[in-house]
């Protein structure tokens, strides 16, 4: 089902102010909380919905991007906040007690950490690793498929995982009954409220070891070094990253693995100033060449060389194009071009004879500057 327009869930015009969105997500929120509204999926699916809204509209970027692009991912294969596909209940908890307290709601940030919004035992999702992904301009180019070693959690091979001493099994925990969270009953000026916190005995996994695996010490998992593949795909540039679902640390004790996110790093390169899909290289040429006009040969990205016309008369700073010769993009089919730039190459040292015809060359009229001159706002671009 397509998704409502965050603005039209919390009922703000577009140009609304951060305190008037807060106050429309305070409003909602205590509208539809699942404390108000037991067993009301609902009333769940309305709190959701607010929280996720004022989670976009409350961040200054993410709003921008949102108002722009709409429910779109901030860029693919990364680089922006993506979308909430996995926004579930624990997370609008968290952001309704972030941002106004208990108010006496307490109970949840515990209990919902790591857990379901349908409740029962806590798997423990296991953390999110990132790296640096360094690449070459001849790389970004074409595009690359790079191999990284990473050391991460993976799960115990003695064990499989369990975290209990072969031939064991883990037990149900004798003091919340394999729920993975003990309930307080309250009563406040909202009512009847339901305080929920995670089980100190078994720390909200329903389940205790009695022998734990001696390799792994009951944590169900060892460090252990991985190689992966990583398909980076042409075009990609600083900021953006290349998520990699469950290459992360894997949860203890059968958890859920996390992700690996590869973070790009473009490296500098020798010669060519990248401009988004367009490269741009400094070409000395003669003052003949520059008067006179004529073919010159420069490089291109990857060791080639590409033919262009110079025309007549250039001065220096002018900009030649060869179109096609750029870097190929994430967002179009074409790649971008080879911007050359073009600086006079001035002889240091002049021989008798290099002097002299210097010197009848500029007695002639045609070599005479042209008069002072105002400099362009673009001078040099």
């Amino acid at each position: 089902m397509a998704k409502r327009d965050y603005y039209e869930v919390l009922g703000v015009p577009r140009g609304a102010s951060e305190d008037e969105i807060k106050k429309a997500y305070r409003q909602h929120a205590l509208k539809w909380h699942p404390d108000r509204n037991p067993g009301n999926k609902e009333a769940e699916a309305r709190f959701r919905e607010a929280a996720e809204a004022y989670e976009i509209l409350r961040d200054p970027e993410k709003r921008a991007h949102y108002d722009r692009f709409g429910h779109a991912p901030a860029a693919p294969p990364g680089g922006g906040f993506g979308d909430f596909a996995g926004f579930d209940l624990a997370d609008a908890l968290r952001a309704f007690m972030r941002d106004f307290g208990g108010g006496g709601f307490g109970g949840f940030g515990d209990a919902f950490e790591q857990q379901s919004a349908r409740g029962g035992p806590r798997e423990r999702r296991g953390n999110t690793l990132e790296l640096r992904l360094p690449l070459t301009l001849e790389e970004i180019a074409t595009g690359v498929e790079k191999v990284v070693k990473i050391r991460h959690m993976r799960a115990c091979s003695t064990c499989h995982g369990t975290g209990a001493k072969e031939g064991t099994t883990r037990k149900t925990c004798p003091v919340c009954h394999g729920s993975g969270q003990v309930r307080l009953v309250q009563r406040s000026i909202l009512g009847q409220l339901i305080n929920i916190t995670t089980c100190d005995r078994c720390r909200g996994e329903g389940t205790v070891i009695e022998t734990p695996c001696a390799d792994c010490a009951g944590e169900g998992r060892r460090r252990e070094q991985s190689e992966l593949t990583i398909q980076v795909p042409a075009g990609v540039s600083n900021g953006n990253y290349i998520p990699l679902a469950g290459m992360g640390d894997v949860g203890p004790r059968g958890g859920a693995p996390g992700d690996l996110i590869a973070h790009i790093e473009e490296i500098e390169h020798d010669l060519f100033l990248r401009d988004g899909d367009d490269l741009l290289v400094e070409i000395p040429i003669s003052v003949a060449k520059a008067a006179l006009g004529g073919r010159i040969e420069v490089p291109t990205l990857g060791g080639g060389r590409a033919a262009i016309d110079v025309p007549a008369g250039t001065t220096p700073g002018k900009l030649l194009r060869l179109r096609g010769k750029g870097i190929r993009s994430l967002k179009r089919s074409k790649p971008g071009d080879l911007l050359v730039r073009i600086d006079l190459a001035t002889p240091a040292k002049l021989s008798d004879r290099g002097k002299k015809l210097l010197q009848e060359f500029d007695e002639l009229p045609e070599a005479k500057p042209a008069a002072p001159r105002r400099p362009r706002d673009d001078a040099g671009r």
